[in-house]
């Protein structure tokens, strides 16, 4: 390379060693930025809360910054005489300025956490955002003015723009799978930390490519290093840029359409949505490498109507997609997320393949310029997303969404086309855009799980998908992002939602004021409905749930909304921001290994909880033990003991209740009192029939400090170890109720940990023993051990027949054995009014006594049918025999 100048455009350049390596060090460079802005989003969402807000606010700060960072080197280019080393310089300032980043925000936390009780969920949310742009728009300026300084460094070769760009985006590819890796291994301050460490061994190799490169251009040059011509650097007309702009916004639209759509059936864990991430930039990566060489002006009219014809393809195709997922019995993690990942770029490769090559293409048209359509396009993905987030969810649906986006790309493309007989495919387009513009029925993205129902509601916004779903037999269900049941009318589903509110608020001595975290169908609320004097608040992220729940799921919640004070807000902000105190914290039950749910179950969390209770209160967090393998359960028993040292466990049904008192656990004391300012008919009420001592008889023992990893907003463990376990077929209730079983305390130990009298010792007995037994009943019946589950269980109710857990077993087993009764000679009717004086709750019994009484013209039958219908006031069947 000796003895040459910087080639002018149109010239073939020698391609040598050097080229090589500066190619290969951009490509890391790509693969940098986009593991920094993976990550940066990480940070956002713990302000954000679980919502596409994080994502939106971080792809608009970079685009933002990439487009005007492109813009303004494309205009000084010809002034700037060293691009290699500036652009060596750029990207050491970019990893440091990465390290420096988690010092400003422990610097700053002080002050955002006084703001956040200053302001409403949304003011917080701008002033987040603001601070959002501030921090991020000035390292992705830095990586925007990379790409037109690398172009240049390299020759400003008109055809070698799609190698520069399309190796730039499957390093970023990479960059997106990278911190999956990180982020469990070595948390967010230590991601960051390894991301700018190779950020500033790039840097420094690029300056050291420099210093060879300097003196190439210094030989021809005696009087100053080689400036550029501006004739390398030609710039396209405004309506081009603004065309290129807008397909830059549909590209992005589509983008966080698809990560809503194809994470909600894919399941929105951490895993899904890099992948979804990774899939979109390889297929962007690949379109710019392979882009036609050759200047056709076919082209122009293919890509546009691919772009869009795909887009709306991949609206046709996501329920077969979603059904397939249900349908699919993945091995592992690696194999659902290989699977999931090809089935993904397959359905996107032909839109994203087309995305990739216009750049290339268009620079090859005007002859150079691409820099200047770089920044114009990455100026319109930051307007996109914010549309897309803020605009399109909330109207007009994701599906809308992509439909927006398809129009685009369509409409946008065919600007640079010449034929008058493309624009025939605009009414095709929209003819076969119209079935689609609206999301999928549940019965068809799930029809397994939902076979036979019907929508009822659906609600989305930028926070998430909010279906309600009516079973056959007239049941609803609120799915959130559609596979995550929140909650099911069901009435045994109904007991323990219920539940929920009724042991924390029996273990406060006399609570005045309670907090639920967490709204979903407003049943556990209800279930604080027999408290007397009881100021509810409730704090519920998601406006399709409280829409919900006052509307459709009032039949079941007796319209406990009209007497809680519902805040729309984020628990994690909520909690931070308000001033008020109180007696009862309860916090629901969630999926942990979704995306943005696990930061509900940290460390930092728990402290917040804390921070607002009274000086005698109780914040109680609830887990389904089927959601945990053991590990995560351990860690999420240490990190509540971190915060909680007297923190006590309760077992209710297949439900575990971490209770965190602020101040001393007061025990049975504190739930005798309680019931002792009540009368005879209201502590029937609010301990549901069962009696204080059946919730005592649930008692587990106090949680003991173990040694191991927590859960921590900054070091996150359980939505990386979570998947994991469920695919490996690891979250295995045996196991778990073994473990519970080893590590309760006897009954003498708990007679003194909860302070039980002498006179009470026998009613405890009974129930803690009760208790026991089921458990021990439940754990047989899940190793195929059916005589002895029953044995245990008949023991059990012996021992307690007022524990609904037993009664609701005993009950399933009689009725499950009614063949059996009738061949020992036992009238069907018979044994069914025995499981009725058994468990009058027990609704399959009461239906089909229901049934032969009608049947039979007994008058009995409309009784029973009342009945049924206060149990189960959604029965379809029994709504309909009263009409």
């Amino acid at each position: 390379m000796h003895g040459k100048t910087i080639p002018r455009a149109g010239e073939k350049p020698d391609i040598s060693p050097a080229y090589w390596l500066l190619i290969a060090l951009y490509s890391l460079s790509g693969l940098t930025s986009v593991a920094y802005e993976v990550l940066w989003a990480r940070m956002l969402s713990l302000q954000f809360g679980v919502s596409v807000f994080a994502v939106v606010l971080t792809v608009a700060a970079f685009m933002v910054g990439l487009g005007a960072g492109s813009l303004f080197v494309a205009r000084q280019i010809s002034q700037i005489k060293k691009p290699l080393q500036w652009l060596g310089i750029l990207e050491c300032g970019i990893a440091l300025y990465a390290l420096l980043l988690p010092w400003l925000l422990q610097m700053s936390s002080a002050w955002i956490e006084h703001a956040s009780a200053q302001l409403s969920l949304f003011q917080w949310y701008g002033l987040i955002a603001g601070a959002a742009l501030c921090l991020l728009v000035l390292p992705a300026f830095a990586m925007g003015s990379g790409f037109p300084l690398v172009i240049v460094a390299l020759g400003n070769q008109t055809k070698d723009l799609g190698r520069i760009y399309g190796l730039n985006t499957l390093g970023a590819a990479c960059g997106a799978l990278l911190p999956l890796w990180l982020l469990p291994a070595l948390g967010w301050g230590g991601g960051i930390r390894v991301v700018a460490g190779m950020g500033l061994l790039i840097g420094l190799a690029m300056l050291l490519l420099s210093l060879r490169t300097s003196q190439i251009y210094l030989e021809k040059n005696s009087d100053s290093e080689s400036k550029i011509d501006e004739s390398t650097t030609n710039r396209i007309g405004l309506s081009g840029l603004l065309a290129y702009a807008g397909i830059g916004a549909a590209s992005l639209i589509l983008e966080i359409a698809w990560t809503r759509l194809f994470g909600m059936v894919m399941l929105r864990t951490e895993y899904v949505l890099a992948i979804i991430l990774a899939a979109f930039l390889l297929g962007i990566g690949l379109g710019s490498l392979f882009a036609p060489r050759q200047q056709k002006q076919s082209w122009f009219i293919a890509l546009p109507i691919a772009a869009g014809g795909f887009s709306l393809l991949s609206l046709w195709l996501l329920p077969g997609l979603s059904a397939w997922i249900e349908r699919a019995g993945f091995t592992s993690l690696l194999v659902a997320m290989v699977m999931q990942g090809a089935a993904l770029i397959l359905l996107t490769l032909p839109v994203t393949l087309a995305l990739g090559a216009w750049l290339p293409l268009l620079n090859q048209r005007f002859n150079g310029g691409g820099m200047w359509l770089y920044g114009a396009n990455s100026l319109g993905a930051a307007i996109g997303a914010v549309i897309a987030g803020l605009v399109l969810i909330p109207v007009l649906g994701s599906a809308g969404a992509v439909v927006v986006a398809a129009s685009l790309l369509l409409i946008l493309g065919l600007f640079w086309s010449k034929s008058r007989s493309a624009w025939l495919a605009v009414p095709l387009f929209i003819a076969a855009a119209w079935p689609v513009s609206k999301l999928p029925l549940v019965s068809a993205l799930q029809p397994q799980a939902q076979a036979g129902s019907q929508n009822l509601y659906v609600y989305e916004d930028a926070i998430s998908i909010t279906h309600v779903a009516e079973q056959p037999d007239g049941q609803r269900l609120l799915l959130t992002d559609l596979q995550r049941m929140d909650a099911s009318t069901d009435p045994t589903a109904v007991f323990v939602q219920s539940n929920q509110a009724r042991l924390p608020l029996l273990l406060h001595e006399h609570p005045h004021t309670v907090l639920f975290l967490g709204l979903g169908t407003g049943i556990s609320v209800a279930g604080s409905l027999p408290f007397p004097d009881l100021q509810r608040n409730a704090v519920e992220l998601s406006q399709g749930s409280i829409n919900s729940a006052e509307r459709w799921f009032a039949p079941l919640n007796h319209g406990v909304l009209r007497q809680t004070k519902v805040d729309r807000d984020d628990a994690r902000h909520f909690l931070s921001a308000t001033q008020n105190k109180y007696d009862v914290i309860i916090g629901d039950v969630f999926h942990p290994d979704l995306v943005g749910l696990s930061s509900l179950l940290s460390v930092q969390q728990f402290q917040r909880a804390k921070n607002c209770l009274n000086n005698n209160g109780l914040f109680v967090q609830w887990l389904a033990i089927n959601q945990f393998d053991g590990e995560s359960l351990a860690i999420i028993l240490r990190s509540f003991h971190q915060v909680f040292p007297d923190a006590q466990l309760f077992l209710d049904g297949m439900h575990l209740a971490l209770v965190g008192p602020n101040q001393k656990f007061t025990g049975a004391s504190g739930l005798l009192q309680n019931l002792q300012r009540m009368q005879l008919n209201q502590q029937e009420a609010v301990t549901a029939g069962e009696g204080g001592w059946t919730w005592l008889g649930r008692y587990w023992g106090p949680l003991e400090q173990t040694v191991g990893p927590v859960q921590d907003e900054w070091s996150p463990v359980l939505e990386f170890r979570l998947p994991r376990a469920r695919y490996a077929g690891q979250l295995d209730v045996s196991s778990t109720l073994r473990t519970l079983l080893k590590n309760r305390p006897s009954m003498a130990q708990a007679e003194t940990l909860l302070g039980v009298q002498a006179h009470d010792k026998e009613m405890f007995e009974r129930a803690f023993g009760a208790t026991e037994l089921m458990v021990r009943s439940w754990l047989a019946a899940s190793q195929g051990a059916s005589e002895q589950a029953n044995r245990l269980m008949y023991l059990a109710y012996q021992a307690n027949d007022k524990d609904r857990w037993i009664a609701y077993a005993m009950a399933d087993t009689m009725f499950s054995s009614l063949a059996q009764a009738r061949q020992h000679g036992m009238s069907e009717q018979n044994a069914l009014e025995q499981i009725v004086h058994l468990n009058p709750q027990h609704v399959e019994s009461l239906r089909a006594l229901w049934r032969i009484k009608r049947q039979a013209g007994d008058a009995e039958a409309e009784l029973l049918r009342k009945r049924l219908l206060e149990l189960s006031p959604l029965d379809r069947e029994a709504r309909m025999a009263g009409n």
